[in-house]
């Protein structure tokens, strides 16, 4: 891929073309998706003609728009969604974060048996929470083709956390390319679409900053470990143009605002496999809700929103210009783009995309500390305390390393963002207003290692894919403490369906209640989850090609029984 042609990739092309080529008898893309509001909706899943690069593709739409129209509930009603799939094969949509029957929560295999082509389904449950939330379809690859949508339900009280106006910014990754196809270089090379490779003059600057010594021990690790530092992100740019509201970076979403005014951002991470770092340069953000929870406001100047989560922010633009909302992937090939703006056709400058930061020994358990560097005159090897180790016995030939000695670092913003000169969110700020929904504390407890084989592109549950294992059985009404230990070298975002997960801080203590919970590579996270929704219920990371891959379990909630 030429220069020219990788640039007009990332960044698209500008609006006009970009548009999805609609039929009559299907509504056009507007500049944002519709919003639809009350308690009856209709919602048709279809195929249609996009371009988003120069190249014409096929995408998967609701009521022809991509993204899919935002739906807009009130607390406390009762809401019927009748999907009718205009579709050659099956498919579904997930209500993420909305806690409902488990029959409505639309996991084909697991809730219900799939929408087959030509079939109704109708969806209907009370929403019994308010705050920010998504849908997606849940049936292979429909996601990464464009069937993800908003949700916003709307308090029953008054706005903990009100503002004078407000804007949806859904950020998603598009490809042109077959999600199949990507699927399968993934599975003979997992590092194929990884273009920030180590090079020789990488090799020779880390020996001026650091010495040869350190620099060969290193390197050697790396190769020991059969690992590659760089490895930040599975599906990178070269595949990936990132959207904002649908708009590439070149036909740039734009907002209004008028200077002064209390703005709301409803941010939502609807990607398939991104990670984004998003700022407003110029502007502070209040932080004051997180996966749909009012939480104590706390201001930042960036935050990492990981697959599948969703953050609430308050900006109040003083100055009579306009800013740029710049969310760039965590490995630096690219971002999504937006414009707030108090008169239409002003911009602001786009900031340069930071350098990748490639993964330290800290970040695979070893050295000292969260970002932490490793002293390798001390230390070599797979002999020190904490390092990764090669798959232990119980795991098995799927499992390519283990680490001995996880650390929980809520404080740790992640890597790429440590020490940038900015102040940036941890999970450690986020604090769920009102505290747990439940005082009781765990009766049992479940400890899952987050495993897989890098070179293999296997992802599992304790060395186990989905089709291996049995399921997890929760008794119903107990109170359980679940514990991920992340035994890889990439950031997975878990979500458990039908149930919230309350993280505890180190100490053991309620910390903050999410739908979504992403652990950092040799991090452990502890949550508490109330048993309270009897079903069948999906588990699993929503980074969608390891999910595929087999990092999927199906939780059993059941009344009485052996746990």
């Amino acid at each position: 891929m030429t220069f020219h042609s990788r640039r007009r990739f990332v960044q698209g092309i500008a609006a006009g073309s970009a548009l999805l080529a609609l039929p009559s008898a299907m509504r056009a893309l507007a500049s944002a998706p519709a919003v639809l509001s009350g308690t009856e909706f209709n919602l048709e899943i279809g195929e249609l003609p996009a371009n988003f690069t120069g190249k014409r593709r096929i995408a998967t739409v609701v009521n022809g728009q991509l993204p899919a129209p935002q739906l807009r509930w009130r607390e406390g009603d009762e809401v019927t969604i009748r999907v009718t799939n205009r579709l050659a094969e099956r498919t579904s949509i997930h209500w993420h974060g909305l806690i409902v029957p488990a029959d409505m929560d639309g996991v084909p295999g697991i809730s219900f048996h799939g929408i087959a082509p030509g079939e109704t389904f109708t969806y209907r449950f009370r929403v019994n929470q308010s705050g920010t939330y998504w849908y997606h379809a849940h049936s292979r690859f429909q996601e990464q083709l464009g069937l993800y949508g908003s949700i916003v339900v709307e308090p029953r009280n008054p706005q903990r956390h009100a503002a004078d106006r407000e804007h949806v910014l859904l950020l998603s990754d598009w490809t042109d390319h077959d999600p199949e196809d990507i699927y399968r270089k993934l599975k003979v090379h997992a590092g194929y679409f990884n273009y920030n490779k180590r090079t020789t003059a990488d090799l020779a600057a880390d020996a001026r900053r650091q010495g040869w010594k350190s620099t060969l021990a290193e390197r050697a690790m790396w190769g020991e470990m059969r690992m590659d530092p760089t490895d930040l992100s599975d599906v990178t740019s070269y595949a990936y143009t990132y959207l904002m509201n649908g708009a590439t970076p070149a036909t740039n979403w734009t907002a209004s605002f008028q200077r002064g005014e209390h703005l709301k951002l409803r941010v939502i991470n609807g990607s398939s496999m991104t990670f984004f770092d998003l700022r407003i340069p110029g502007l502070s953000m209040q932080v004051v809700a997180a996966d749909g929870q009012d939480i104590e406001p706390v201001t930042v100047d960036e935050f990492r929103i990981s697959p599948a989560e969703t953050y609430d922010v308050i900006v109040t633009p003083s100055d009579d210009r306009a800013y740029t909302i710049f969310a760039q992937a965590l490995d630096r090939t690219g971002y999504a783009r937006g414009t707030l703006t108090p008169r239409p056709g002003m911009t602001a400058e786009v900031p340069t995309l930071d350098a990748p930061s490639p993964l330290a020994m800290s970040d695979m358990g070893m050295g000292h500390g969260a970002g932490g560097a490793m002293d390798h005159s001390s230390h070599a090897g797979h002999d020190m305390p904490g390092a990764p180790k090669h798959s232990a016995t119980e795991y098995g030939p799927a499992v390519d390393m283990l680490v001995d000695a996880p650390i929980n670092r809520l404080d740790d913003p992640g890597i790429g963002l440590r020490n940038n000169g900015r102040r940036v969110l941890t999970y450690a700020d986020l604090h769920t207003i009102g505290g747990p929904i439940d005082s009781r504390p765990a009766g049992r407890e479940i400890e899952l290692h987050l495993t897989g084989h890098m070179e293999r592109f296997l992802w599992s549950f304790n060395g186990q894919k989905f089709s291996e294992a049995e399921p997890l059985r929760f008794r119903h009404g107990e109170r359980l403490r679940i514990v991920l230990i992340n035994d890889t070298m990439m950031n997975h975002p878990i979500h458990l369906h039908g149930m919230w997960s309350e993280v505890e801080s180190p100490q053991g203590e309620f910390q903050v209640r999410k739908h979504t919970v992403t652990v950092q590579p040799a991090q452990r996270v502890s949550y508490r989850v109330t048993a309270d929704a009897l079903g069948r219920w999906a588990y699993h990371c929503h980074l969608l090609y390891h999910m595929e891959a087999g990092m999927f379990r199906e939780v059993v909630v059941e009344h009485g029984g052996a746990a």
